[in-house]
């Protein structure tokens, strides 16, 4: 079983091969993302990572959930991935201009009915995934995305991180022609995304260069800082993920164990969409813990 996401970058080396120019978009749109994606900490100062860092785990996650399957994605496929990777959290630190514009345009359903509309902060956590596609659909000619149907699948994969229905055949069709004759399977590539931000929560994803938590005084941030510290690896095996965690006091526990149980549905979830909808498949059907003596 191995622990913690491993940095092989093969979906990185499969694009260059497969296609210099995309490869190049890529990277280029990382280079840009770095600081754009530090921009959450105005609004969560002490909120866990969702900088590139965090980025670099969901894509190396993605790497080890597709496996030999690397063999099978095309190289708009794997470019469409792996840019929805860096975009799938930007709507965490958009400005108060583009904030103000997305608001308009987000369906947020009976939404405010129980929430206030002036919890700025509260609004942009719950609805992350929408800003986050409503920033990539602004910015497009910025970051070179080569074609509107690229776009519109990089939108759909980065809102796919969380909440929207995968199994929905006109929101996530198995297969979009992009221009080129390649074809994207949506489904595959937004499970993917979903699964590996699910499983992002070792003690890494709250890096000391980053943070000092002896300065956080929100006590649902201090509650995520300490489970996320107990939790000091993810491994994956060929049929399982398991948390390798600290036996810290009974509070942290309850919370682990509730982590847990919205990891599995999160697997659940996703292995059904997989394996149902499109030609691939995800192997893992478990998440265990397995607690330090």
């Amino acid at each position: 079983m191995s622990e913690n996401p491993k940095f092989d970058y093969a979906l990185e080396r499969r694009l260059f091969e497969l296609s210099p120019d995309l490869h190049r978009r890529f990277t280029d749109a990382v280079v840009a993302l770095q600081h754009i994606l530090s921009g959450y900490q105005r609004l969560f100062p002490d909120f866990t990572d969702h900088t590139e860092l965090h980025s670099l785990s969901v894509v190396a996650f993605c790497n080890q959930l597709i496996g030999n399957q690397i063999s099978l994605l095309n190289a708009d496929e794997i470019y469409v991935l792996l840019t929805a990777c860096y975009f799938h959290d930007t709507g965490m630190g958009i400005t108060e201009k583009d904030y103000a514009e997305f608001i308009q345009r987000i369906d947020f359903g009976d939404y405010f009915e129980t929430h206030r509309r002036d919890d700025i902060p509260q609004i942009v956590r719950d609805f992350h995934h929408e800003f986050s596609g409503l920033f990539v659909r602004k910015y497009a000619d910025f970051f070179e995305i080569p074609s509107d149907v690229h776009l519109n699948a990089i939108v759909q994969i980065v809102r796919g991180h969380r909440a929207t229905n995968l199994m929905d055949s006109k929101e996530y069709p198995v297969s979009l022609e992009v221009p080129g004759g390649n074809r994207i399977c949506l489904p595959y590539l937004a499970a993917l995304i979903r699964l590996a931000d699910e499983i992002d929560v070792a003690a890494a994803r709250n890096p000391a260069l980053l943070y000092d938590m002896e300065t956080l005084s929100n006590e649902r941030d201090i509650l995520e800082f300490r489970r996320h510290n107990a939790i000091h690896a993810v491994g994956m095996s060929r049929d399982s993920f398991t948390l390798l965690a600290d036996r810290p006091n009974q509070v942290i526990v309850k919370h682990i164990l509730r982590l847990t149980e919205k990891m599995q549905d999160t697997l659940d979830y996703c292995r059904k969409v997989v394996n149902k909808r499109t030609r691939f498949h995800i192997e893992q059907k478990k998440i265990h813990i397995r607690r330090n003596s």
